[in-house]
């Protein structure tokens, strides 16, 4: 058998040099097309901020919204124009931010009763049927245990239903193209898992490894392009790995920082989330060039997302 019959494909190879902008977030995060202005919305966990960047406007036009919660994700509203309100992941559920006021209003709890101080909501997405799927895990500056929570909420004002328990860092959920398989990405276990989805209730089945991560970073958020690749940000390593629908590696996109931690697709651009570097922990330029938002063209579409349908 020759040579060429057994060597492995060429990794395909993205090269990302400069930050698109750079609000030196300490826990960059959740990143989200706003379809409705062209604009890219993006978290920073750390300093309880909301960012948007106008794509019209370009970087000079980043607004920021200052809470008093770690944020750490949004989604649209189905009906509600996203200028005045969004969905947003709190420290203890779902809450609607007022963009114009700067406040926001829960909408429903992780558990009824007595909220848990030890936890915070971390990734999330809407599903195909209109419901939020969110993850908690021990909130910032608290010894990281393994007492999180996958966590499904409906449009009502109930508390959610936990679908798994325990989890440590739970990160992105997202859908194949044709909404028939949902990923759910646990990063301490370096394993994204894949479920069967019932396009009738939402119901799960099959669960399965999707991919497993081998390196020393963790697997973080990723987004589903429309050929079914998933493009999976690792916070520690740098790149952003795109892994083909059966789960293998097939490329990469680079970036000049560490801690790369989600993505988002814009057309066929990729915009990229990071977290701050402490000093010392890299190369000088590698920390100066943390907690920034990137952009890179990776010629491929991205799925829409899913608006949340809530009870009026």
């Amino acid at each position: 058998m020759s040579s060429s019959a057994t060597t492995k494909p060429a990794l395909q190879q993205w090269h990302v040099t400069e930050p698109y902008v750079h609000p030196h977030c300490g826990l960059g995060e959740g990143p989200y097309y706003e379809a409705a202005t062209n604009s890219v919305r993006f978290v920073d966990i750390k300093k309880q901020r909301v960012h948007a960047v106008s794509l019209d406007a370009g970087p000079g036009s980043l607004i920021t919204i200052q809470l008093d919660t770690p944020v750490s994700v949004t989604a649209d509203i189905a009906g509600i124009d996203p200028r005045d309100r969004i969905l947003i992941g709190a420290k203890y559920g779902i809450a609607v931010l007022d963009r114009r006021a700067g406040t926001y209003e829960y909408v429903a709890r992780f558990a009824s009763g007595v909220d848990n101080e030890r936890l915070r909501g971390n990734d999330g997405a809407v599903d195909p049927h209109g419901r939020f799927w969110l993850g908690t895990m021990s909130d910032i500056g608290l010894h990281l245990q393994a007492e999180g929570h996958l966590y499904l909420f409906t449009g009502t004002r109930t508390a959610a239903q936990s679908m798994r328990h325990p989890v440590t860092i739970p990160n992105s959920v997202g859908w194949s193209p044709d909404n028939k398989t949902m990923y759910f990405t646990h990063s301490t276990e370096r394993t994204v898992y894949a479920w069967d989805y019932a396009l009738s209730d939402g119901g799960l089945s099959n669960e399965r490894v999707f991919y497993r991560h081998e390196g020393p970073g963790e697997p973080d958020g990723f987004r589903v392009d429309v050929e079914g690749y998933m493009w999976h940000a690792v916070y520690g390593e740098s790149r952003v790995l795109k892994i083909s629908p059966a789960g293998a590696l097939v490329g990469q996109v680079n970036l000049p920082t560490q801690n790369i931690t989600c993505v988002q697709f814009v057309g066929t651009e990729l915009f990229i989330t990071t977290a701050s570097m402490e000093k010392g922990e890299g190369p000088e330029e590698a920390v100066e060039l943390s907690g920034a938002l990137y952009r890179v063209d990776v010629g491929v579409r991205g799925l829409d997302p899913f608006e949340f349908k809530m009870d009026n």
